[in-house]
Parts: C-alpha cells; sequence; structure tokens
C-alpha cells in the first residue's frame, strides 16, 4: 500500500510532540482494536508489529494520537480486558520490545500513544487470585477481591442479589464454598480497592508505562473500582436496565475521585503533557463532570453524544447539555460515534426507528452510510475531543451475520446481560481489494470477513474522488488547519429549518440536515467540506438529505 508522503524528520516530529501544550483539548484520536488492525506474523491475529506497520496510514489520516485496546498477557476470556500481567504483553501481540518500539515509531509520526488500563478487575489467571483460591479462606491474597460467604442454609446462595454486565449473578463460587464478586464475565474478578495493595500495585503499574513513554491511559470501567460499603442489595428485578441511568452501589461511586486525585498527582510529575480519558458510564453527562475535574482525568467518554440518534433536537439537546456541564470544570468535551463495544454507527443509522447500540440488523446500507458520513463532519465540527474507531474512515459496517460458532464475545455466550453481538464491529479491517484476508495478515482473519470488504479497503477508496477515507482525509486536514475547529466550548446556533442543525464558530459555520428531504439553507461563504454533493446558487444552497456541510465565511 502507498504512503502520500515521505516521514517527517524524527527530531521534528518529537519537537512538535513535546511542543504542544494541552494537545488533548481537541484532539482526534484513534483506536486501534490490536488483534483487528494488522497481522504481521500470519496467524490470524493483529498485533504490535502490525500496528507499529500501520502508523504512516494513521498520520497521513491526520490524526493526533492512537488509543490501542488491551494488549497485556491475558486469557483472552473478554478479548484482553482480563489481565494476567500489567507489566508484560501477550505473545499473541508480540514482546515488550514491540511496544516499546511502537512508541518510539509514534513518536517520530508526531503520533501519541495511549494505552488501555483496566483497574475495576483482572483475570482469574492473576497471580494473587490464583493463590487467593489456592490458600482458601482467610487468605490475606483474598482481601484484594470480594470474596465473602453465601447466603441460605449452606452457603449455596450468593452473597447479594447483584447481576453480572454480562448476564447472570456477579458471583461464582469456589470449591471451599466462598464466592467472589465479577461485574463482567467470571474470569474478570473484581478488586477491592479498599485495600491498599491494590492502589499501590496500579500506581506502579501508571509508572511502569509512564516510563516506557505512552503518553496517557485509557481507564477502562472507571466509574466501577469502589463499590458501596457492605455491598448492599440493589433490590431491583431489572438491574440491566438501571445501568447509565442510576446511581448504582458498585458503579460511579464518589470513592472513585481520591483515586483519580491520586492517579493525577503522579501523571503531573512526567513531562509531556500526558493525560487519562474515563470510560465512565454515568446516569447524567453533570455526573460525568465530576471525573474530568481540574484535578482528577482529563477526558471523559460522551457515552450519552454516543447513544443520540440522527435527529436534530435531541442532538442539539446532548451537545448544548454537554459543553453546559464541561465548561465549569475546564474540561473539554468529547464526542464518538463508535467503539468496540458498540454497533458501528454506519450500521446504527440504516435503521429509521429509534434503535438502541447493539443492532443485529443489516438495515439500509446506503442510509447508514450518508448519515454516518454527514454524522462524523458533525462531531468533528463541534468543540472538544473527538474519537474515531478504526475502520469508520472507511465506512464500515457491522458484521451482523457471523455464524453462531466463530462468534467470540464472552456477553453471547451467558445468554443475558449485554445483547453479545460485539463482534460485529470487531471483524478485521480490510486494507487491500483482494487477498486471503484483504491485506490485513497472510494467514487469514480470526473473525470472518464478508465477501465485500474489498471494495471498502482502504486501497479500493485511497485517492478515489468521494470515499469516505477521502472525506476523513479531507475533513481532519480542514480542522487541524482551521482555527475556529476543535478548541473551544461554545456554539452560536443559528436558525435553521426544522430538522437542521446550524452553528457557527467564528468564520466557520457548519450546517447538518438530520431529514429525508432536501433543503434550502443561506449559502454561508465558501463549502470547505461537504459529505454529499451541495448545490450552490448565488446566496442559496441546496443541501440533500441527511448531509453535513462546513463552511468558511472568510
Amino acid at each position: 500500500m502507498s504512503q502520500h508522503s515521505a516521514d517527517p524528520a524524527p527530531n521534528t516530529a518529537l519537537a512538535t510532540v513535546a511542543s504542544h501544550r494541552d494537545w488533548w483539548r481537541d484532539a482526534v484520536i484513534y483506536q486501534v482494536y490490536p488483534r483487528s488492525f494488522a497481522d504481521s506474523n500470519g496467524d490470524g491475529m493483529g498485533d504490535l508489529e502490525g500496528v507499529r506497520s500501520r502508523l504512516p496510514y494513521l498520520r497521513d489520516l491526520g490524526v493526533d494520537a492512537v488509543w490501542l485496546s488491551p494488549f497485556y498477557a491475558s486469557p483472552q476470556a473478554d478479548a484482553g480486558y482480563d489481565v494476567a500481567d500489567y507489566r508484560a504483553v501477550d505473545p499473541m501481540f508480540g514482546s515488550l520490545l514491540d511496544a516499546d518500539a511502537l512508541i518510539r515509531d509514534a513518536h517520530e509520526l508526531g503520533l501519541r500513544i495511549i494505552v488501555d488500563l483496566v483497574p475495576n478487575h483482572s483475570s482469574d489467571q492473576h497471580e494473587w487470585f490464583k493463590r487467593a483460591v489456592a490458600e482458601g479462606p482467610g487468605s490475606p491474597l483474598r482481601d484484594r477481591y470480594h470474596f465473602r460467604p453465601g447466603k441460605g442454609e449452606n452457603g449455596e446462595l450468593p452473597p447479594n442479589d447483584w447481576e453480572s454486565i454480562f448476564g447472570g449473578p456477579a458471583w461464582t463460587r469456589v470449591p471451599d464454598g466462598e464466592w467472589y464478586l465479577h461485574l463482567f464475565a467470571p474470569e474478570q474478578p473484581d478488586f477491592n480497592w479498599n485495600h491498599p495493595a491494590v492502589g499501590d500495585e496500579f500506581r506502579s503499574i501508571l509508572r511502569f508505562w509512564l516510563d516506557m513513554g505512552v503518553d496517557g491511559f485509557r481507564i477502562d470501567v472507571a466509574h466501577g473500582l469502589v463499590k458501596a460499603d457492605g455491598l448492599p442489595d440493589l433490590g431491583a428485578r431489572d438491574q440491566l436496565k438501571l445501568l447509565g441511568n442510576d446511581v448504582m452501589p458498585f458503579f460511579d461511586q464518589d470513592g472513585v475521585h481520591e483515586i483519580y486525585r491520586e492517579w493525577r498527582r503522579i501523571l503531573d510529575e512526567y513531562s509531556g503533557d500526558r493525560i487519562f480519558v474515563a470510560e465512565a458510564w454515568t446516569p447524567t453527562i453533570e455526573r460525568t463532570a465530576n471525573y474530568v475535574r481540574p484535578d482528577e482525568l482529563h477526558q471523559a467518554f460522551n457515552f450519552q453524544y454516543l447513544s443520540t440518534h440522527w435527529d436534530a433536537a435531541e442532538l442539539r439537546a446532548v451537545i448544548d447539555r454537554t459543553l453546559d456541564a464541561m465548561r465549569p470544570v475546564g474540561a473539554p468535551a468529547t464526542w464518538v460515534l463508535s467503539n468496540h463495544d458498540v454497533t458501528r454507527h454506519a450500521t446504527r443509522f440504516a435503521h429509521d426507528t429509534a434503535l438502541g447500540t447493539q443492532i443485529r440488523d443489516a438495515g439500509d446500507r446506503e442510509l447508514g452510510l450518508k448519515r454516518a458520513r454527514a454524522a462524523t463532519l458533525l462531531m468533528l465540527a463541534l468543540p472538544g475531543s473527538a474519537y474515531v474507531y478504526q475502520g469508520e474512515e472507511l465506512g464500515l459496517p457491522d458484521v451482523v451475520d457471523l455464524p453462531d460458532e466463530v462468534r467470540q464475545d464472552p456477553a453471547y455466550f451467558r445468554g443475558a446481560g449485554q445483547d453479545g453481538f460485539r463482534d460485529g464491529c470487531r471483524v478485521p479491517i480490510p486494507w487491500t481489494r483482494t487477498g486471503a484476508s484483504y491485506g490485513f495478515g497472510s494467514g487469514g482473519s480470526w473473525l470472518p470477513q464478508p465477501e465485500n470488504w474489498g471494495e471498502l479497503s482502504v486501497e479500493a477508496q485511497q485517492g478515489a474522488p468521494g470515499s469516505t477515507l477521502e472525506l476523513y482525509r479531507t475533513a481532519l486536514a480542514a480542522r487541524r488547519a482551521h482555527p475556529d475547529l476543535g478548541a473551544g466550548e461554545a456554539v452560536e446556533w443559528l436558525k435553521a429549518p426544522e430538522g437542521v442543525l446550524a452553528f457557527r464558530r467564528g468564520d466557520f459555520v457548519c450546517v447538518a440536515n438530520t431529514t429525508g428531504e432536501a433543503v434550502t439553507i443561506p449559502a454561508y461563504g465558501r463549502v470547505l467540506v461537504a459529505s454529499a454533493e451541495v448545490t450552490v446558487a448565488e446566496a442559496e444552497a441546496k443541501l440533500p438529505s441527511d448531509t453535513t456541510v462546513w463552511w468558511t465565511t472568510a
């Protein structure tokens, strides 16, 4: 695959990385799911060397940083979010030397590296947990997790009524009769953050990776570390419907904030403007803002925005509420449309009816892609930082027809909880038109790719006028070049027809038509970027259905 330009001189790129203060306030951060990005050794599984080989592509795409999903030593019960050793790279992904080389190469290209940190739970194969089980009741190591005797005459019932996010009880019984807590899969026992050894260990882990040169951490389940005293029953019959809608005894407890204040003091000891971003599912954007107060974390994912429908009124409401919530704490808003846990937005938007973030129906592919392109331009025009999930720049849909026998999502096998169809957004991405895995690697891919994947590949779209890849490249270049894009904390809403969003930021104007019909709008100046063809005649412009356009009035 050809590259767009020669690599920059290392010293120039490194100087750029080091000199851009508060870079995270308007950064575009690209999520790499390592097992599905690029395979360097032909074993069908993506790896760190594969990611490293594709860093020039990400540089040319125009992103500022790369967030890597977990690559730590793990039995892979939940795609690496069950960590057995936080200071080792799983052999399926490479070695610590590969991680070091990837970080160094990224910095030479002017890219920053953010790694996933999983502090809520470990793998059941973590040395602490294995010893705790082996040593039996009374072992001091059991205090580092949540071991409890059961209820009932013989302790045969779980200690409380909490349910796993993946479905079923949040407790599993070990052979000696005690139970342990796992908010996710049984292979993911929750740490007890009231135990000082847990805090000591994670402060050490932070320093290990900061010393390796990483530029920040994405904190998995950042809202889950602290549990309510006494682990009280929840009492709800359908607990999963409450997730993200109410404060839970195991989520969004106020005690998590002292942990992050300690972590922030560590991060601030290091040069280079390094950051934390929280995966914090909270009932309101206002509670999310608590995680990004000046002495805590830098960013928190805006899941309320991700789950908003393609509707002008809903979008405006969540945009306003987000900006209003972040302004008092001085934190940037974040915007995201897809990630490794939800249906890709090109498929979510392929339906006219209101649907959640997990969808099993392909819907109208053409409609979904058109809306996805428009939604991307809207997202990239908003003040703050934006996250892009690998493959969305190719317009990839979810793969909704994977055979049951190839699925690996643990939630799928639990038969409840999350829908269990996250594999559809994790299918390895296509790089070339042809080949056993469309350029992903020489040995096939760990999840099967659709037959039409080649036509969505980087090779097929690179340099092709109107392609989704070129739309992303053009938009990201314009965002980087235009002073009124990205940074800031407010938008000026403009009068617009029903179903249309229009706002100004300096001499920049964004207009998004969320309706199914073309609309006539003022011609605000010169078109910078548009997700579909816009017809301009004198002082008016015809904006097609489900289309976003950027204007400059300068």
